[in-house]
């Protein structure tokens, strides 16, 4: 008997719940992804803010045939000059405030959460570590230890002892940071808590205390990174720049990598007492790092960023509704905050019925996402919001 994808997927491919959406696709361009028989979806969350340069750019593609050509893997990572590293870890820096000068390539943005929580213990020789509730690094044990919710956690314990959590923009919470503590991870727009940007003035009280009591400031940008927020990294609609970047997501341009980035002379901390400090065999893999590169190449080249704030705008006066209680973001990452879950998961089966692919947060379930790809036109914006609006009364 011949098993279609569907009953193989499940059948033998590990499944992250009992209820996969089950969508199959055979091609995606632009912002829409197609299915065998033509049908069409706009990708209003492009794939959890990695596609930001929508799905199947030339230059990306080009670039990656060209180095699969040249050379694919090598070495472990840092023992070997390798030219798509070392051109994607130039032009980072070249994009970065001069303090955050050295770039550690990895696989993903959990990673990079795990390399950089290593950096700042190696660093300070501290081992409290300070994150906010009800934010989301990735799902790696480090990674994990940094959820405040016990229903994520508990099934996977003991994980990393002395991690401590405060609430972000809790001023009073700012006195947990003092001189034990090795470094405070935060998120400069809530990402799964529904895209709740951090109060600017939070940002910079926290940066003196950590400035203060020795602590270093690690500012996961893992979503809000390469654009998404109408700047290239969102630290800078405020300018205050923290010791240790996190990055992923759309950095790859659709390929995996994270990156955690600091000072070079806190970096090379890594690389004695012990050395190998952090190591990698597949992190800053050639082909990848290609993409990256073409990547951030198509957004300096064009004005999509420059954009982000008007399709925003768009996006905010467009959808208005009854049932719609807030609009909450930054840029071209919103949520539509609604009453209940049940509600908005209503709307969002809806709208994947209507050709609109959406879904909701982790701590927010209430609350539907809206990350199109950053190349999305002012046309294909009215084209997702005529849908939204219409199923949302509908469902309402």
């Amino acid at each position: 008997m011949h098993l279609s994808q569907r009953q193989l997927f499940l059948n033998h491919q590990a499944q992250t719940t009992r209820f996969p959406l089950l969508l199959e696709f055979s091609k995606a361009e632009g912002v829409y992804l197609y299915n065998e028989i033509g049908e069409r979806w706009l990708d209003l969350i492009s794939g959890i803010s990695v596609s930001s340069l929508g799905h199947g750019n030339e230059k990306v593609k080009a670039a990656i045939k060209n180095q699969v050509d040249a050379y694919m893997h090598l070495m472990v990572y840092g023992e070997y000059v390798q030219a798509p590293q070392v051109q994607l870890a130039t032009l980072l820096t070249s994009l970065l405030p001069p303090s955050l000068n050295c770039v550690y390539l990895v696989n993903s943005g959990a990673e990079a959460t795990d390399g950089a929580l290593k950096l700042a213990k190696r660093v300070t020789g501290r081992s409290k570590i300070i994150a906010c509730k009800q934010a989301y690094h990735g799902s790696t044990h480090a990674a994990l230890s940094l959820n405040s919710e016990r229903m994520f956690k508990e099934p996977f314990e003991p994980l990393l002892p002395n991690v401590h959590f405060m609430s972000n923009g809790n001023h009073d919470d700012l006195s947990m940071v003092d001189n034990e503590t090795a470094c405070v991870v935060i998120e400069v727009v809530r990402g799964e808590s529904g895209y709740i940007p951090t109060d600017e003035h939070f940002l910079q009280a926290l940066r003196t205390q950590c400035t203060q009591n020795g602590a270093l400031l690690i500012f996961d940008e893992i979503q809000t990174g390469m654009g998404r927020t109408g700047k290239m990294f969102a630290f800078e609609h405020s300018g205050i720049v923290p010791d240790i970047l996190l990055l992923g997501k759309a950095l790859g341009a659709g390929m995996p990598i994270g990156a955690f980035v600091s000072s070079h002379e806190r970096m090379m901390t890594l690389a004695e007492q012990p050395i190998l400090g952090h190591i990698t065999t597949f992190g800053g893999h050639p082909v990848v790092c290609a993409a990256a590169v073409a990547g951030i190449q198509e957004l300096l080249s064009h004005n999509w960023i420059a954009q982000v704030a008007a399709k925003e705008r768009l996006l905010r006066e467009r959808l208005q509704h009854r049932a719609i209680k807030s609009v909450e973001g930054k840029g071209l990452m919103l949520a539509l905050e609604f009453e209940s879950f049940d509600q908005n998961k209503r709307i969002i089966d809806a709208c994947i019925a209507n050709g609109v692919l959406t879904d909701w947060f982790l701590f927010a379930s209430h609350k539907l996402r809206i990350a199109p790809p950053l190349i999305v036109t002012e046309t294909q914006l009215h084209e997702a919001c005529d849908v939204l609006l219409e199923q949302v009364e509908k469902q309402a």
